[in-house]
């Protein structure tokens, strides 16, 4: 058993997030807390403003009959109104229960019935649809608000409200008191409510600030957030941005990111390692268009080889040099595609893979990659720019400590584990023992306290022949194809491993353009040989991570993607393993059949 803990950097804060608004508000009013769009144009918001905006919610919330410790349900996408209302429902002395605005009725009737919402606010009339028509299984439901249709309902009600109302509201709160409940994405059973508390989000926000130095601080210091803030990777980074003074952005629609990027022009990003993937196997795709496939491969080849130089002694003088050319020929022009000002990118929320990292940091955007959980509070372990360790998820971050158990799984205990689950007396005491959250993930500490997460424990495919199977290996690795889109690998109590794979349909056509194929479906490129010979090359290459044992010995290519919508995936994009194996168990029998 081998275990690794980092001393906490600051003291423990009493209050709650909103004290911290508060608290920017008196200290630095003029400070640019965030910059939304605003007709097209992005515009500043001071940290007064903000405060004021909260405020006045606040009071709208309580003057509506919030009282403290009730819960308000949060559905929408990524907006500047949806970071107004969280710290609205804070500075309420409420507690903020996010949803996300993809979640079915069924989702919704579960999420506000188990967490006993007293109100919601969602962002469009459809959302407020889908609340109604579960209603009748909502009993404490006294209010649903519509953002679309502006905030100023709920803010009026608050001007008759004494004017020591959010005084008292705030005095029942503390770092001990629950600032959230945010629901799992539930891939096996019913999703549980994740109670984090004021003291999660502080504490760790300013943890992180701590050793993220280099990224947050600065006069221009900026992120553009995307993902969804009903996950929790997104809203921890809200909280840092807070509680570190960095200006945030949000962006609704993730499809339109390569267009706003240049506009507002962040500092840092924060992404999935899909997000990744899919920059890289654009660029290499418009490569291809322009007949440069070969220079880019080339590039790439340079800037990987120059980043695993920097942890070996540094490169030589003729990579150095081959590194300074296709600067100027590729890497330039990558980096004005991320805004031309990002210098470092946050990954988490799955593995990223050693390839795309040291080509990230070769072309001049170093990628830390961390690990958590909804239950850590996002974080538990991250790579620092002074401390970069590619391959792995980084160290623990300050007053957090990680253990690995007899059986490999990764062990947490810190400011950041969550303080129970909702409702879940049971769950809660199986999940922390002796102060320690078991994750369900398994990984390795080296001995400086870098972490490696290689698998989940209840993802471990055992053949017939009683081979253990780590999925998340062989499926991260086919992922990165510039054609795949999806990957599944089965073969528990099988003879062999097998793999159901989707194609990407948004780079599809870019491939067969690139290599003079006719357009088609992906129904239709499904069967083509051509695409069956990717998909091969695809497997034969993470084959080369594994024994052969356990290696992926049949695919079968779907004419279908993995969706959210089919059910197939959580919000959060992770597979639905039984799900997937059920509506495919056809095509899974036909690989075995004979």
């Amino acid at each position: 058993m081998r275990e690794f803990t980092v001393a906490p950097r600051v003291d423990p804060y009493p209050g709650s997030m909103a004290d911290i608004v508060a608290e920017i508000a008196t200290t630095t009013p003029q400070f640019v807390m965030f910059r939304r769009r605003v007709g097209g144009t992005w515009t500043d918001v001071t940290a007064r403003e903000f405060a004021t905006e909260v405020d006045t919610l606040a009071r709208g919330l309580r003057a509506h009959g919030v009282r403290t410790g009730d819960r308000v349900a949060l559905m929408a996408r990524t907006r500047y109104e949806w970071t107004l209302c969280d710290f609205a429902i804070w500075a309420a002395g409420a507690v903020t229960v996010p949803v996300y605005e993809t979640s079915s009725a069924e989702q919704v009737a579960w999420i506000l019935g188990d967490s006993e919402a007293v109100a919601a606010v969602v962002e469009t009339a459809q959302h407020a649809g889908l609340v109604k028509q579960v209603s009748d299984r909502l009993p404490e439901l006294r209010h649903t608000w519509v953002m679309d249709d502006g905030l100023e309902p709920i803010a009026e009600a608050g001007q008759s409200l004494p004017g020591d109302e959010l005084t008292r509201a705030r005095a029942g709160v503390d770092r001990e008191s629950a600032a959230t409940i945010i629901y799992t994405s539930g891939t096996t059973g019913r999703p549980k409510g994740c109670v984090l508390t004021h003291g999660n989000f502080a504490d760790n926000s300013r943890s992180g600030g701590a050793i993220l130095s280099e990224l947050l601080e600065g006069s221009n210091a900026s992120t553009l957030l995307f993902l969804p803030l009903a996950h929790i990777f997104a809203r921890y980074i809200q909280t840092l941005c807070v509680t570190t003074r960095t200006t945030m952005g949000h962006l609704e629609d993730p499809t339109k990111l390569v267009e706003t990027l240049p506009e507002f022009t962040p500092t840092f990003l924060l992404a999935v390692p899909r997000v990744f993937e899919k920059v890289y196997n654009a660029a290499e795709a418009k490569a291809e268009s322009e007949g440069k496939g070969n220079i880019f491969r080339r590039a790439a080849g340079v800037a990987i080889d120059h980043s695993r130089a920097q942890d070996t002694g540094g490169p030589g003088p003729l990579l150095r040099l081959q590194h300074a050319v296709f600067d100027r020929l590729v890497y330039r022009k990558l980096r004005a595609r991320l805004g031309g000002h990002v210098a470092f990118a946050i990954s988490g929320g799955g593995p990223l893979g050693e390839r795309l990292g040291h080509f990230f940091r070769g072309v001049g955007v170093t990628i830390l990659e961390g690990y958590g959980l909804t239950e850590t509070t996002a974080p538990a372990t991250v790579n620092t720019p002074d401390r970069v360790k590619i391959g792995t998820v980084g160290k623990p971050l300050p007053g957090v400590g990680i253990r690995i158990a007899e059986d490999g799984e990764v062990l947490i205990k810190g400011v950041n584990v969550l303080r129970e689950y909702y409702r879940n007396p049971d769950a809660t005491a199986a999940a922390i023992q002796d102060g320690w959250f078991h994750s369900g993930d398994i990984g390795d500490l080296d001995e400086e306290g870098f972490l490696r997460i290689t698998g989940r424990k209840k993802e471990i495919i055992v053949t017939s022949n009683g081979k253990n199977v780590v999925p998340s290996i062989l499926e991260d690795r086919m992922r990165a194809h510039a054609v795949i889109s999806q990957c599944l690998v089965a073969g528990d109590n099988r003879p062999f491993i097998t793999a159901l794979v989707t194609l990407d349909a948004e780079m599809l056509p870019a491939w067969l353009a690139n290599r003079n194929l006719p357009a088609m479906t992906v129904a239709e490129a499904a069967h083509h040989p051509a695409v069956r010979a990717a998909v091969q090359e695809a497997v034969d290459d993470a084959n080369t991570l594994v024994s052969r044992a356990e290696s992926v010995r049949k695919f079968e290519i779907l004419e279908v993607d993995f969706t959210e919508q089919g059910g197939h995936l959580t919000p959060s994009m992770k597979l639905r393993r039984s799900y997937v194996l059920g509506q495919f168990g056809s095509e899974v029998d036909r690989m075995y059949a004979g």
